[in-house]
């Protein structure tokens, strides 16, 4: 199973960065194969992504999240099997850095082919500078789901 972690220190209180993060329908102005997120219930959510031209749905279940430290989830049903987890380390009072790790199920010869290359570490790796552009470039959140998953 392919496996990536990826880092990015943000300019912005752990607290803006945890609050956008927990704002899942926002993720397509920073991720680039997110088309869609609908927030279904506080720990489920329904995601649409388009990869290599072919568009993908499956739902997330969030299975342990605590304000400013971190998000985990896994899939739990359609066409991608992954689990994840963001964590979220204050760095200074206005610098936070923020570690993603995904593990993911290959499918067919490209995704097998990617993951050996590291495509999918280089699209991590690209889509957390988007989000360091884009939370840096507002500056504050509008507040985020602050409440707590126990694992």
């Amino acid at each position: 199973m392919p496996n990536a972690i990826e880092t990015v220190d943000v300019n912005v209180p752990v607290s803006v960065a945890y609050n956008q993060w927990t704002k899942f329908e926002e993720f397509p102005k920073f991720l680039a194969f997110v088309e869609s997120i609908t927030q279904v219930t506080d720990t489920l959510t329904e995601w649409k992504v388009k990869i290599g031209g072919v568009e993908r749905t499956f739902e997330a279940r969030i299975t342990e999240q605590h304000p400013d430290e971190r998000v985990a989830w896994n899939s739990t049903g359609g066409e991608v099997d992954h689990a994840g987890v963001v964590t979220f380390h204050k760095l200074a009072v206005n610098e936070t850095r923020v570690t993603v790790q995904l593990d993911w199920e290959a499918t067919g010869l490209l995704e097998k082919a990617g993951a050996i290359l590291g495509v999918d570490n280089h699209a991590i790796k690209k889509d957390l500078a988007n989000f360091k552009e884009f939370i840096e470039a507002k500056g504050t959140d509008q507040g985020g789901w602050r409440g707590n998953v126990e694992a």
